[in-house]
């Protein structure tokens, strides 16, 4: 790498542009909320001079989510009510890993059948994110699933609280990107998707 010629920083060269594995020390970790869902803690940290720093962080077990496409090119999105913001949103269907052991690949498929009736036939993991580094240890995985068919009525689950109150739509793909850019859908995951999707198309 080299100085930018007039900015403060410095020019990519021909390195491998990726997230980089780092740890500063903890010298402590204090637990102040536990639950099967996620964990909070303040972990005190050591940067290189040796100065401590509180961090408090979240820790959930991690999620998936399918971008479900036909063979017309419609995109799956789930509408569901979520209470922290107050809305219905439209989102792919997605999930956490709660099942203990439980492969990424096979949580995507679970909630792919159990969230909107359908299987895939063909699988690709698609995007890795981080929801929200800047305090929680969240990492998702997006997978792509096509030639798609419905799950039997008889095998069907049965979906209870928010999900109970879930609307399946068939969306035009172009549509869902432009719904992206007008505001109208906003769920994080969802956008990266959707504009993943996009992008690899356009590349």
């Amino acid at each position: 790498m080299s100085d930018h010629p007039r900015l403060p920083g410095l020019l990519a060269g021909d390195e491998q542009l990726a997230d980089t594995a780092a740890a500063w020390p903890v010298i402590s970790t204090q637990v102040v909320f536990d639950s099967d869902y996620l964990s909070v803690t303040v972990d005190t940290i050591a940067d290189a001079g040796g100065a401590q720093h509180a961090r408090s962080v979240v820790r959930p077990h991690g999620a998936v989510g399918v971008i479900a496409l036909d063979e017309d090119d419609r995109i799956l999105l789930v509408q569901q009510y979520r209470h922290p913001v107050g809305r219905r949103l439209l989102e792919i269907p997605a999930g956490t890993l709660d099942v203990p052991g439980e492969a990424a690949a096979d949580a995507a498929a679970r909630e792919l059948a159990e969230e909107a009736d359908i299987v895939a036939d063909e699988w690709s993991s698609f995007l890795t994110l981080h929801a929200t580094p800047g305090y929680s240890s969240e990492r998702w995985e997006v997978f792509l699933a096509t030639k798609l068919s419905p799950v039997p009525p008889e095998h069907r689950t049965t979906r209870v609280a928010e999900e109970a109150d879930m609307q399946q739509w068939w969306v035009p793909f172009g549509e869902a990107v432009a719904a992206v850019f007008d505001g109208r859908i906003t769920d994080a995951m969802t956008v990266a998707a959707i504009l993943g999707v996009q992008a690899r198309r356009s590349g």
